[in-house]
């Protein structure tokens, strides 16, 4: 039997490739009414621009049905329909082929290629917490998922700035935000001389504040760069003063050393460079002016400064229904935190933030609802907050509160197992060999996998995207993916336990069923905990 790893990315290209020439056809279905009779489609209107009158010779439509190929799934008819070609799977033959692999589908599709850097910088992590605003908060969130991504695809990431201030770093640690810290700020000497030397002519003898330096003008920078760039017209000189050089010099010296354990293909290497290296500013749209105003005073003063740098602009974020309201990071946790706990002893009564058994709960369930409102969507989208205590229930389908107590449905029910297994209620788990996949026949069976479990791997290596090669400053990301897949897949699962009883009686010839679907629930668990490490979200066991 093959073993390499199924792919929904490897079956639509064998399946367009099997029509002949030609753009792209088919498309892999998701929603329920239609999986009752296909998987994948190649629309009637598509098949009209490929052939006269759309109509598939007999040939093409023999080899469609028997279509192989490293990763692509095993079909079992292909049949012209009024929609367009309709075709399925052999689905016990693919939750046998994933199924009896649930780690490899939860890894990246295609790992990076050894080496590659990025270097992530959030100029809002030099601010104080207590001046944190809610538009930079969701910069850092959108750094950090980033940053988790990137590594989990093979990509050696560095982090700046390195957090000096402490009440930042516990707040960072609250979140839940992995970031480096430092005790010492980066030395500016070689940039100052460099500045000044720029500055002399400019300045005319004129006494400045304590802390300026001077003016340089960018304009000829800029005009340099062209209007493509993307860069603001109205850029013409730039204040510089020893925090900017400070600045500078810290995202110098980053670039220059990358410590040795970072990636296998840099270790030995103490002055990596600028070379195949990709800085990204992740700023606020707010912060947008003066970042440029950075980047352009980094290419005026250092001659091997990189040469490519992308922005990641985020959008404004609102809070519906208080327009005047300026929330700061800090009281927004607090905010939702206290939401937790009021919603928790509603369920449970007593005042369960007292227990120390639930502290811990409580902050987990306080960043999932921040990180899934702040990262479901796209991060150059404006967002708007809703602050209502709808958002922290766990009968709401959109929220994290939701993703986390469905992980701990997940937990209930293999700890039920594993009790009732110790009691000798139910015999140990047998070799996944031995499983007769063709038991799984529900159709919220066949939904978890084919829109969960084996478009993971393509899911997490798009999240992984940076398309550096676009021309223009400005990147885009794909940070919401993951946010919306975790929803779904809850909403999914959950529609799903609701109807099926998982664990049934203690009776030999109904252990055959249960066991393949507890198979298939842990491929569940396997991706979804994996998707909450890309968030920084430690699975619940309870809630």
């Amino acid at each position: 039997m093959a073993t390499r790893r199924l792919g929904v990315g490897e079956t639509l290209g064998a399946l367009n490739a099997a029509l002949g020439p030609g753009g792209p056809v088919w498309i892999k279905e998701t929603r329920t009414r239609h999986l009752r009779s296909r998987d994948f489609l190649a629309p009637h209107r598509a098949l009209q621009a490929r052939f006269d009158d759309g109509q598939v010779p007999e040939h093409l439509l023999h080899g469609l049905a028997c279509v192989q190929g490293p990763g692509v799934a095993p079909v079992l008819r292909c049949a012209p329909t009024p929609a367009g070609l309709s075709l399925q799977l052999q689905r016990s033959a693919v939750f046998e082929r994933v199924l009896s692999a649930v780690a490899a589908y939860a890894t990246p599709a295609s790992p990076a290629s050894l080496g590659q850097r990025v270097l992530l910088h959030c100029p809002a992590l030099r601010s104080s917490p207590c001046a944190l605003r809610l538009s930079q908060l969701r910069t850092v969130l959108v750094a950090d998922h980033l940053a988790r991504a990137l590594r989990a695809h093979g990509v050696c990431v560095r982090l700046v700035p390195a957090v000096r201030d402490p009440h930042m770093l516990t707040f960072l640690q609250q979140l839940r935000v992995d970031w480096p810290a430092a005790s010492e700020r980066a030395s500016s000497h070689t940039l100052r001389s460099h500045a000044l030397e720029e500055l002399t002519s400019a300045n005319d003898g004129r006494t400045l504040s304590p802390g300026i330096l001077g003016r340089l003008c960018l304009k000829e920078l800029v005009e340099e760069q062209g209007r493509t760039a993307g860069y603001d017209p109205n850029l013409d000189n730039c204040l510089v003063t020893e925090d900017l050089l400070s600045v500078l010099a810290e995202l110098q010296e980053a670039l220059w050393h990358w410590p040795e354990d970072s990636h296998p293909g840099l270790a030995g290497a103490s002055d990596t460079g600028t070379g195949g290296c990709l800085v990204v500013h992740v700023v606020s749209c707010e912060e947008e002016f003066q970042q440029q105003k950075l980047d352009l005073l980094w290419q005026k003063l250092v001659d091997k400064a990189p040469l490519r740098q992308k922005h990641l602009i985020c959008g404004p974020v609102k809070v519906a229904g208080a327009p005047g309201t300026l929330m700061t990071a800090p009281e927004y946790y607090e905010f939702r935190h206290a939401q937790v706990c009021k919603a928790s002893a509603l369920k449970h009564g007593g005042d369960l933030a007292q227990d120390p058994a639930w502290t811990e709960i409580f902050g987990v369930l306080s960043v999932a609802t921040i990180k899934f409102e702040m990262l479901s969507t796209a991060p150059q989208s404006q967002l708007f907050l809703a602050l209502a205590d709808s958002s922290i229930s766990t009968k709401g389908t959109k929220s994290g509160t939701f993703v986390m107590y469905n992980c701990a449905r997940l937990a209930t029910l293999f700890e039920s197992y594993k009790c009732s297994m110790e009691q000798g209620l139910y015999p140990t788990f047998p070799p996944v060999s031995s499983l007769d996949f063709s038991l799984l026949h529900d159709e919220g069976e066949w939904l978890l996998l084919f829109n969960s479990i084996l478009p993971f791997p393509d899911l997490l290596s798009r999240t992984a995207v940076l398309d550096c090669t676009a021309p223009g400053l400005h990147i885009a990301v794909r940070t919401e993916m993951i946010c919306k897949f975790l929803v779904q897949l809850s909403m999914d699962f959950s529609s799903y336990y609701n109807r099926v009883h998982i664990l049934g009686e203690p009776r030999p010839h109904l252990f055959g069923q249960m066991f393949v679907r507890l198979q298939l629930l842990r491929a569940v668990r396997e991706v979804l905990h994996t998707g909450l490490a890309m968030l920084g979200l430690p699975p619940l066991s309870h809630i």
